[in-house]
């Protein structure tokens, strides 16, 4: 049994009505009508004159039911040049949360595709969001922290951010189609766009994986999608087609422009191309001439299709272009194209209509490559058609053009849900200085929305059907910046000292707005810091309070009679880590510092250092018997006070030294220290030293002998 399908492809510059029947596993091509436009009555592929365009229908639709009977349904297609694409890119800052999941980079790929929507409506101020369905979009890029990278999952990093390509169709050109329909009084059975339809039958679904860009060249514009991945991935159009080419005819050759439409027609069919000109001369030109003539306007074809191509196709070329369209039998533009892309030349073909699996026609029907279209969306509203399927978004209605696979992030975009509600705001940043340098302290990043799909938990790419219920339960907002002094510094600015065998935990001097605070004081919007780190032993022994030690480390000098005396012998020692340093050797966590105090020394112990003598001691031998002589020889006196050898003189101290007693010693100073005496009797006797003879005047030294003999 058959069944009659009835298409229609609206173009800029004609209608083309098609009749299919379905016959088992096939379709037969029944009649084929393509009717002008009178005049401008499309643009860009969308509807300007809805009356104009309804006219042609009828026109159609009318000759057609004459041979085969009432048609009441039809399917159409909004044609691929009334697509809009735009390029967007969106940022997140990912700093200090956790690892990157698909379900993060869906839902920045979501902002993204938000973004570029946002872009198209500000391009056309009288537009809203609403205004554009959004059918299908693919990342040119993820990068982390300006580095450009495979995937964003499972990643760690300051800065995420993503550019992708979307594709939108105007609402607009789905009402203006079934208005003018409406005028027909012709009801749409069906609605698929022009390069989904020429795909469907052009490319089988088990080839559809392969990357394979499909150009449908008409009058006024080149359309073109990319597939990948087993769908379409991206959309794109340029404003050159067949027009370009037989303009450049017209214009060489001094041509009406229906009448070089007609001599660029003629180019696949003869060998000689016979013209009039406006003047009136007929010519009968080469057809080698002629294609050498169109080159430029071929070659300036082909480069803007070689861009939009790789444009759409992240800067590479596609592994094949498919060439449909009455644009597509240009000469040399398959040749010209492949070069562009710097492809093999079989990889640009022109398809025609015997390309197209399992369909027959009948023999008045031409093979041309302009019929792929018009049967392609006959095929496609039987095999493949697009319907509307409404869900509900936070108690919304939104209708949705089925234009693929619908997920919860196509119904999120169609409500005009903002893509900001899908996380919650980040805290407000904490803004202070530390030591004259800014710092920016972050808040806490917001919680990511919940999603529910008819009660169940869901991600922006579950697939969602008809009548589906959807909630968006807003991600609560993060906290605002919080932080102390200790926050932010390092570790290693409090150090952990042991200081004469006590542990210290030296932390650094904080000030904020100038007054002294603690490590752990909460911060303020605006404070200033200044943050000083002890390094040096001196500082160290300063911030643990042991300052008395620098004194006690002080060189041992003192002053005898205005002159200076440095004493090291006296002086304090100073260790780290059990080797000698100076007060300004830096120190590191877990030094040691050992200062060994030496004690304040007697009067005498100055003596013998600085070799001076406080008393006079010498031994003798007299009369057999040993004898120590002694006298004092200096005076010292700190300030008024006279100092005893015995006393202990502190650093720094100010000595008067006066010599006294300074004559030497002489025979007759031993009976001051000796018991022996004169006998009563009288009678002469002898003075000797060292056997010697000597007298009670005479110079005498420690170890001399000395004896009385008497006669």
């Amino acid at each position: 049994m058959s069944s009659k399908l009835f298409a229609l492809d609206i173009g800029t510059r004609s209608v083309v009505g098609i009749i299919l029947e379905e016959r088992d596993q096939s379709f037969h091509v029944v009649d084929i009508l393509v009717e002008e436009h009178k005049e401008r009555a499309m643009v860009d592929g969308q509807i300007h004159n809805v009356l104009k365009v309804a006219e042609a229908i009828i026109s159609i639709k009318t000759q057609l039911e004459i041979k085969h009977g009432p048609l009441e349904k039809v399917s159409v297609a909004a044609a691929g040049r009334a697509l809009k694409t735009e390029q967007a890119s969106i940022q997140m800052d990912i700093k200090n949360r956790p690892i990157f999941s698909e379900e993060d980079v869906s839902r920045l790929e979501l902002s993204a595709v938000q973004k570029a929507q946002t872009n198209l409506v500000q391009k056309d101020v009288e537009k809203q969001s609403s205004h554009y369905y959004c059918v299908g979009y693919s990342v040119l890029y993820y990068r982390l922290d300006g580095e450009e990278i495979g995937s964003l999952v499972d990643q760690q990093g300051s800065v995420a951010s993503i550019e992708v390509i979307a594709t939108f169709l105007p609402r607009v050109v789905v009402e203006s189609l079934l208005s003018a329909l409406k005028r027909a009084n012709l009801e749409m059975e069906a609605l698929t766009l022009e390069p989904i339809a020429a795909i469907n039958v052009l490319i089988p679904t088990s080839m559809r994986r392969l990357n394979v860009a499909l150009v449908d060249i008409g009058a006024g514009t080149s359309d073109i999608a990319i597939t990948d991945h087993g769908t379409v991935v991206a959309y794109g159009m340029v404003p050159n087609a067949g027009d370009e080419i037989t303009e450049a005819l017209s214009d060489h050759y001094l041509l009406d422009f229906p009448l070089a439409e007609e001599a660029k027609r003629a180019i696949n069919k003869n060998d000689f191309i016979r013209i009039q000109d406006i003047l009136g001369f007929d010519q009968n030109i080469p057809k080698d001439e002629v294609i050498e003539v169109l080159k430029p306007a071929t070659v300036e074809l082909a480069t803007s299709i070689s861009n939009e191509i790789l444009r759409l196709n992240n800067n590479k070329p596609t592994k094949a272009v498919m060439l449909v369209g009455g644009g597509s039998l240009t000469p040399s533009l398959t040749s010209i194209l492949a070069e562009k892309l710097e492809l093999p030349p079989n990889r640009v073909a022109v398809r025609g209509i015997d390309a197209i699996q399992n369909i027959t026609k009948e023999e008045h029907i031409p093979v041309t490559p302009e019929l792929v279209t018009p049967i392609g969306i006959a095929i496609a509203a039987k095999r493949a058609p697009i319907q509307y399927m409404s869900v509900e978004v936070n108690n919304q209605i939104v209708r949705l053009f089925e234009l693929k696979e619908m997920t919860v992030g196509d119904a999120l975009l169609a409500a005009n849900i903002s893509a900001r509600r899908l996380y919650g705001k980040p805290g407000a940043a904490l803004a202070v200085q530390v030591n004259g340098r800014d710092i920016y302290i972050p808040g806490e990043h917001g919680k990511p929305a919940i999603i529910q799909l008819n009660g169940q938990d869901a991600t922006t790419k579950t697939i969602i059907k008809s009548n589906d219920k959807i909630e968006l339960l807003e991600g609560h907002d993060g906290k605002d910046a919080e932080a102390t002094v200790r926050d932010l510094l390092d570790d290693a600015s409090v150090k952990t000292i042991t200081c004469q065998g006590v542990m210290h935990i030296v932390e650094p001097i904080v000030t904020i707005n100038n007054q002294k605070m603690s490590l752990d004081t909460s911060l303020k919007e605006r404070d200033k810091i200044t943050v000083e780190t002890p390094q040096t032993v001196e500082q160290i022994l300063l911030a643990i309070q042991k300052e008395n030690y620098l004194f006690n480390l002080n060189p041992f000098t003192i002053t005898i009679n205005k002159k200076n005396h440095f004493i090291p012998e006296f002086t304090s020692s100073l260790l780290l880590n059990e080797n000698p340093v100076k007060l300004q050797y830096p120190v590191q966590d877990n030094d040691i510092i050992e200062i060994k105090v030496a004690s304040a020394p007697s009067l005498q112990q100055i003596a013998d250092q600085i070799d001076r003598k406080l008393v006079d001691r010498i031994k003798v031998i007299f009369q057999n018997e040993e004898i120590e002589l002694y006298k004092e020889c200096s005076i010292v006196s700190n300030g008024e006070i006279i100092i005893t050898p015995k006393d202990k003189v502190p650093n720094g101290s100010i000595l008067q030294w006066q010599d006294i007693n300074t004559s030497c010693w002489i025979f007759q100073d031993v009976f001051r220290f000796s018991d022996w005496s004169l006998p009563d009797t009288k009678g002469s006797f002898q003075i000797l030293k060292n056997g010697q003879a000597s007298g009670f005047d005479a110079e005498i030294f420690g170890g001399d002998q000395l004896e009385i003999v008497f006669n």
